[in-house]
């Protein structure tokens, strides 16, 4: 069988379905001068071998496509909602649309978003998003971006580290260090952490950051509960209740992102056990309710708007010969929800 993407031709699919070249180009197309049939059999074929049509040698050569696709791993977190406002203001001043995906931090589904972006002939792709421990997952979405540049398009990410384009880098170690050195300062020791999905790269940069500041005080991340969940809200409750049960001298949770520090927090509501006064929580990105939660969160502040507005300014510049790094800086913020161990 043909290889799917953009290597995969429109002949293949046209011999595989049993007409003309011609025919299946309009089928595809959505053109008259097909029968209903036979265009769903085209279409049938074209995603049984995962054919993506090439548009940019008629869509690119006189310019860009007017529409930016923005892939985000979850468009209900507002972390990802604050970058997507980011690109939508930077997009609106020039005149671009905005079209956004989900990928559920799934990377097989991430890459059929990138496929469906690029049949949708984007100009632009930004993907959005930690990227994974094991590159191997990422292999074919990098081909994927590689070949949509080549063709003419072009591609800047946020918060991946392996895929060959610019990208926006969230500082998400040294976030990580400033969150352990402020709990370890109030006096806490019996920290666990509320880690988010094993295997993402954000997740290990947080941790060590963490690990870092513990290593500076003679202590060891391996020493304390690492608990991995998903890297949600639930997530955030799922790992509070498994502290709560197995480490139920806990006087601080570092919770890897905002997400998950409202989950903890909602589980330590709901066993009446006060913060800070009996524990205190951390989080990380500073989204825009962490001041109004109650109490308000300690996090780290990434500046999530700015980031969305630096990944498609970076799209917007003319493609560099190596790839362009845009560190985002970080900020702790200290509120309610932290105070000296008891």
């Amino acid at each position: 069988m043909p290889k799917p993407g953009p290597r995969l031709r429109l002949a293949d699919v046209a011999e595989r379905a049993g007409v003309s070249l011609a025919t299946a180009s309009r089928a595809l197309a959505g053109r008259d001068g097909v029968s209903e049939e036979v265009a769903s059999r085209v279409r049938r074929v074209s995603a049984e071998l995962g054919y993506v049509a090439n548009p940019f040698a008629r869509t690119l050569a006189g310019g860009a496509s007017s529409t930016v696709g923005l892939i985000v791993h979850q468009v209900d977190d507002p972390y990802f909602s604050e970058i997507a406002g980011g690109v939508i203001g930077l997009a609106d001043e020039q005149r671009l649309l905005v079209q956004i995906c989900h990928s559920g931090r799934d990377p097989g589904y991430e890459l059929r978003q990138i496929r469906h972006l690029i049949a949708q002939r984007v100009g632009i792709i930004i993907v959005a998003g930690s990227g994974y421990s094991d590159s191997r997952a990422e292999t074919e979405a990098k081909a994927e971006l590689s070949a949509f540049q080549g063709a003419g398009g072009r591609v800047a990410v946020i918060g991946r580290h392996s895929l060959g384009v610019d990208a926006v880098l969230p500082d998400n170690e040294a976030g990580g260090r400033a969150l352990g050195e402020h709990l370890l300062a109030l006096g806490h020791r019996r920290i666990a952490v509320a880690a988010g999905t094993a295997g993402l790269t954000t997740v290990a940069d947080r941790l060590a950051g963490v690990a870092s500041a513990l290593h500076a005080r003679g202590l060891s991340l391996d020493a304390l509960p690492v608990v991995h969940t998903d890297f949600t809200r639930d997530g955030g409750r799922a790992a509070a209740e498994r502290i709560l049960r197995d480490h139920p001298g806990t006087t601080a949770v570092i919770a890897l992102n905002d997400a998950m520090a409202m989950g903890v927090l909602s589980t330590l509501r709901a066993h009446r056990i006060p913060v800070p006064a009996t524990m205190s929580v951390v989080g990380f990105d500073d989204v825009s309710v962490a001041a109004d939660l109650a109490p308000s969160l300690t996090t780290v502040r990434l500046p999530m708007t700015e980031m969305g507005r630096m990944a498609l300014d970076l799209a917007l510049k003319p493609r560099s010969v190596r790839p362009r790094r845009r560190s985002t800086g970080h900020r702790l913020i200290v509120r309610d929800s932290t105070g000296p161990a008891t």
